[in-house]
């Protein structure tokens, strides 16, 4: 079976979830299907010489030349046409976010093969990304909806997501879409006792302490998260590797709540660089919890990656984190009202005191988290069920 995948993100360049799972997926894909993956050229990745010094499956695709300063959304169409251009030669193909869908949406009209479409969010659910592509957000939103709804097969990275893109969508037929959750490398996401890069930042691996881990957007409530630690005991340390903004707008208010939580407290530390995996590692592994504050979240890898680490969660309880983290077993979830933020913040900062000054008690959650991660969430077994997928789709295309 010749697989295309196609995904904006792929390493090097990977800054969200849907790149962690691009990334891990292909490599589990590799040993049981005939597999090339198409991606965008990301900065420094110009296009096809980059992907054949990477070795053979990978091809990066740059935006046409003369779109520059165009929306963003019309620079994503002119990568999907060349992608679709270059999948001719496979049997299936299998798009990741909206930005990859148009590819495999033209692939599936101009050669007769499935199109397969994880979804990792949905559009209509996440408005503020109107702020971030002006009109192109209603370019992103057609082409999404027009995707899912003739996709061979729609893979939804939680029940909760399954839920949301059958409300969105109804034209979508529930037998098409499948359940196959977000997985993790329990190899490379394990405890790690050193504490270099801890020294390296500043951070106290002495100081009980909270981390964040994520892009600095809507989505994720960093914002709600900075005014929750206003009401963090003085002895918390709060560490944020925050970064890529969605707009300047997003990042003005978080470098305001940020100077004035500084300005207010100790121990409240920002890295706004994206790290190497070790050092996240490291960090997680010294965390004694990982803070998830997010307004909308299908999955929440980032939660599956602390676990592993043997770290306690506190979440909001939104979107597919549920059945991720379990309350009470491996973190605590707090319940998310957008008409309540003051409550939701202050209920966060509950569970992050709770969790934080019982070390004993955060200790048990860690280690039943690495459990749970290492039994569940292997990227073996959801390789395994996504080919299953691709079987059942190529068997209805016939």
């Amino acid at each position: 079976m010749k697989v295309g995948l196609v995904t904006r993100e792929f390493p090097p360049d990977v800054y969200g979830g849907a790149g962690v799972h691009a990334e891990f997926l292909a490599r589990e894909l590799t040993g049981l299907v005939d597999l090339a993956v198409h991606s965008w050229a990301g900065p420094g990745l110009p296009g096809e010489a980059a992907g054949a010094a990477e070795g053979a499956g990978v091809r990066r695709h740059p935006a046409a030349p003369g779109l520059e300063d165009a929306n963003p959304a019309l620079r994503t169409l002119s990568v999907d046409l060349a992608v679709a251009a270059a999948v001719a030669d496979r049997d299936l193909v299998h798009s990741h976010t909206w930005y990859a869908n148009l590819a495999g949406h033209l692939a599936k009209l101009l050669y007769g093969i499935p199109h397969v479409l994880t979804a990792h969010s949905l559009e209509p659910l996440r408005p503020w990304k109107a702020e971030q592509l002006g009109g192109g957000y209603a370019v992103s939103s057609w082409i999404e909806r027009t995707a899912a709804e003739a996709a061979d097969a729609v893979i939804a990275v939680s029940a909760g997501m399954r839920r949301d893109l059958l409300a969105c969508y109804p034209a979508l037929s529930p037998e098409r879409v499948h359940v196959v959750h977000n997985g993790i490398d329990t190899a490379l996401y394990r405890p790690d006792p050193g504490t270099e890069a801890l020294r390296r930042h500043g951070i106290d691996p002495s100081r009980p302490t909270a981390v964040f881990v994520g892009r600095i957007t809507r989505q994720k409530g960093v914002p709600h998260l900075l005014r929750a630690a206003r009401q963090f005991d003085p002895s918390i340390q709060l560490v944020l590797c925050a970064g890529a903004p969605d707009t300047e707008q997003v990042d003005r208010e978080f470098r305001s709540l940020f100077a004035e939580l500084g300005a207010s407290r100790e121990h409240v530390h920002w890295i706004p660089e994206m790290l190497p995996r070790p050092e996240v590692v490291q960090l997680l592994s010294h965390a004694d919890v990982f803070v998830c504050p997010s307004v909308y979240e299908p999955l929440g890898i980032v939660n599956l990656e602390a676990m592993a680490c043997g770290t306690a969660v506190v979440a909001s309880a939104v979107g597919g984190i549920p059945e991720v983290v379990a309350d009470g077993h491996t973190g605590l979830l707090v319940p998310y009202d957008e008409q309540q933020p003051e409550q939701f913040e202050k209920a966060f900062a509950e569970a992050v005191n709770g969790l934080a000054l019982d070390p004993e008690r955060a200790a048990r959650f860690g280690a039943a988290g690495r459990a749970r991660a290492v039994a569940e969430f292997g990227w073996d077994a959801i390789a395994q069920r996504t080919v299953e997928v691709y079987r059942a789709a190529l068997d209805r295309k016939h």
